[in-house]
């Protein structure tokens, strides 16, 4: 149910058959791009609805084709019976996609840009939306596709060799192609680099907030969310299994997992969870490790974040409770220029200040001069790519030694 609805068709027939259910201009002798007011009629003259028909005449059309599309009311029963008319006239159903599928198939875009489309639609977040716009106007696709051409012209240089072999002549310049094959080695590496932060950006940051029992981690999610998601209780190990949830901090989405408090175990339940703690901390991007400032010393939070090992996460030191220790200086627990933040979860001291920073752990990552890769299958072909490039340096080698 919706105030509007649009069905839409592309094919070589798309305005033959709005044409036949359409009483308002004859479609046929309409200006590509342009709107028309009319009625929709079935075979048997009954009015079925007042409506708005654009036409987009290919090839200037989303998928090339002759594209039509019909705005009428929101009625589900509208909707339906205009789309049965249709289809009793020769059009069918599009298949999941069809659309796209089919402006791929005809060269209106390219496959990234194609996959573009469906993170575009998914995207919840600035960040996310502004990735899959940058891709669908082919930013990934535009900065290989000018390295490529280039190599397509030395592979032709040198097909031309091989067919002059016996006249020993030499059209590639072998030292200019080294150098092209080390350029693109180079944007093949930077773009695997973005792979990290863009498919992070796209299916949200793994964000983990961990700490030993009791250090206020549940509070602390809490007061992020900004509602009462978490158990909180003064009982050590509260928390059995993780808890996720999603924050959008300042246009970038994060996956929040709160944890089980790292300690020793008590019983099979405990163990399982901080055994998923652990699997949390080493998948984790960033990880807000949380503390009682009041109870633990510089040296024992050194030593569970050492004991923590989180790999390549960015830590972000949570020094909790402030409101019980004011007097206490948070930069004595400091460790490997990790940023701490003083705060207070129960009191909602500092949690604006700790969004701005796990906030800025990420932006600082996102590329201004390049475009980002969010997609597993251009991650593995650029590692294809690499690889290929590698071994025709390495080839290269041998043959300048022989």
């Amino acid at each position: 149910m919706a105030a509007i609805s649009v069905i839409r068709l592309s094919g070589p027939r798309a305005i033959e058959l709005t044409d036949n259910i359409f009483k308002g201009a004859v479609l046929n002798k309409a200006q590509t791009h342009t709107l028309h007011y009319g009625r929709i009629i079935d075979e048997e003259s009954n009015h079925l609805d007042d409506v708005v028909v654009g036409i987009y005449r290919g090839p200037g059309s989303y998928t090339s084709e002759d594209v039509i599309e019909i705005s009428c009311h929101g009625s589900p029963y509208i909707v339906k019976e205009i789309m049965a008319l249709l289809i009793r006239q020769g059009a069918r159903p599009a298949d999941a996609g069809e659309f796209t599928m089919r402006a791929f198939l005809n060269g209106r875009m390219d496959l990234s840009q194609a996959e573009a489309v469906a993170d575009l639609i998914a995207s919840q977040t600035r960040a996310s939306h502004r990735l899959a716009v940058q891709q669908m106007r082919g930013g990934v696709s535009s900065e290989i596709q000018l390295l490529r051409q280039k190599l397509l012209d030395f592979v032709s240089l040198i097909e031309l060799e091989l067919d002059f072999g016996e006249e020993d002549v030499e059209f590639a310049n072998r030292e200019a192609l080294e150098k092209l094959v080390n350029e693109v080695i180079v944007l093949t590496s930077r773009l695997k680099e973005t792979f990290h932060i863009g498919n992070a950006i796209k299916e949200g940051i793994p964000t983990v907030i961990a700490g030993r029992p009791n250090a206020g981690k549940s509070t602390l999610l809490n007061k992020l969310l900004q509602e009462e998601r978490a158990i909180v209780s003064d009982i050590p190990g509260t928390t059995r299994d993780t808890i996720e949830e999603i924050l959008v901090i300042d246009g970038i989405q994060f996956r929040m997992v709160d944890t089980a408090g790292i300690r020793e175990a008590h019983d099979e339940i405990e163990v399982l969870g901080i055994g998923r703690t652990m699997e949390k901390i080493a998948q984790a991007s960033i990880l807000v490790y949380v503390f009682d400032i009041t109870t633990l010393s510089p040296q024992e939070v050194a030593d569970d974040i050492a004991a923590i090992q989180p790999q390549n996460a960015k830590v972000i030191l949570a020094a909790n409770k402030m409101d019980l220790n004011p007097y206490a200086n948070a930069s004595e627990w400091k460790i490997n220029d990790y940023p701490i933040v003083p705060l207070s979860a129960a009191n909602n001291m500092n949690i604006h200040y700790l969004m701005e920073v796990i906030g800025e752990s990420v932006k600082k990552d996102i590329p201004s001069d390049l475009p980002m890769i969010s997609s597993a299958r251009h991650y593995h072909a650029l590692e294809r790519t690499q690889a290929r490039l590698n071994d025709v340096l390495s080839r290269a080698g041998v043959r300048d030694h022989a």
